[in-house]
């Protein structure tokens, strides 16, 4: 449903309004709010936060058309405001689009023409729905998947090379918390978690300034893939600097930090790992190299 700010001194638009309008309201396809000037839209505005559209006049009483045009404009800049007014000259059509009209509609109401320009509106308002929520996705899509995998799903190849995959020179990285699981065991599930993620806030800031890939995390553990020239070295480097400062933080709950670290580099195949048919897969590493390298790890930690 669209909520549409009628803003008009004339109380009997309402009526035409209502009548006009009568089975997009019957269906709830439209619900009307009505104001008597640019005051009263304002408190209507607080008063319904969900109005996407506003048809106003531009001569009222308190304050007028235009200047609710340009306070709107600055406070909600995503509702669509339609000017209806008899003053339709190229003046007042000017200022109005200069401070953010949609639209322009003169009087007397052609309510055939009023009724396009809203549908034109309406489907602007739309528009702009679906990009707000699909910012609003691929924001929460970048929380889960690592930057590289959504750059490769944005390429022309992607849907062609779904299930290809690479051999590739690279080195991998596990870096566990040691001992960790014995805090789960003792502390309330949201120190855990608030925990566990300031130290894997800290791990992956490293593995990023060493231009390391984040593959996944998995419980208390990294694991980080870093390919490029000298990828062994910025692989320790991180490591040692991820050791450094894990160690150097303070425990507020009487643990105290330690990571066990397990790092080989080789050959090891890249590429999207799942079921096609489930629709699931993980963009990874897998090989001798990478199952080495966690075995390291394993043994880092006794």
């Amino acid at each position: 449903m669209i909520k549409i700010l009628i803003v008009d001194d004339e109380t009997d638009l309402e009526i035409l309004i209502r009548q006009k309008f009568r089975k997009k309201i019957r269906e709830q396809d439209y619900e009307f709010v009505f104001a008597v000037n640019g005051n009263d839209a304002l408190r209507k505005m607080a008063e319904y936060p969900d109005v996407e559209i506003v048809l106003s006049d531009i001569n009222m009483p308190e304050m007028d058309g235009l200047t609710l045009l340009t306070k709107l404009s600055e406070s909600n800049p995503l509702v669509k405001t339609v000017m209806v007014s008899a003053y339709g000259d190229m003046e007042n059509i000017r200022k109005a689009m200069n401070r953010g009209a949609f639209d322009f509609v003169t009087k007397p109401v052609d309510f055939d023409d009023l009724e396009m320009t809203m549908e034109k509106t309406i489907q602007h308002v739309k528009l702009i729905r679906e990009t707000l929520k699909a910012i609003k996705e691929n924001n929460i899509l970048r929380m889960y998947v690592d930057e590289n995998v959504l750059n490769f799903m944005g390429s022309r190849e992607y849907e062609a090379s779904v299930m290809i995959n690479e051999t590739v020179e690279a080195t991998v990285a596990f870096i566990d918390i040691c001992s960790f699981t014995s805090i789960s065991e003792k502390e309330t599930p949201d120190t855990v978690v608030a925990l566990l993620n300031r130290y894997f806030d800290l791990m992956v800031t490293e593995i990023i300034a060493q231009q390391g890939i984040v593959d996944k995390f998995m419980g208390d553990c990294v694991m980080a893939v870093f390919k490029g020239s000298y990828h062994m070295d910025r692989a320790i480097d991180a490591c040692l600097a991820i050791r450094s400062k894990i160690e150097g933080l303070q425990g507020n709950i009487g643990f105290l930090p330690k990571v066990s670290v397990g790092i080989n580099s080789g050959e090891m195949i890249s590429g999207n790992i799942g079921s096609a048919t489930l629709r699931r897969l993980d963009y990874t590493v897998i090989g001798d190299t990478v199952n080495t390298a966690q075995r390291l790890q394993r043994a880092a930690g006794v």
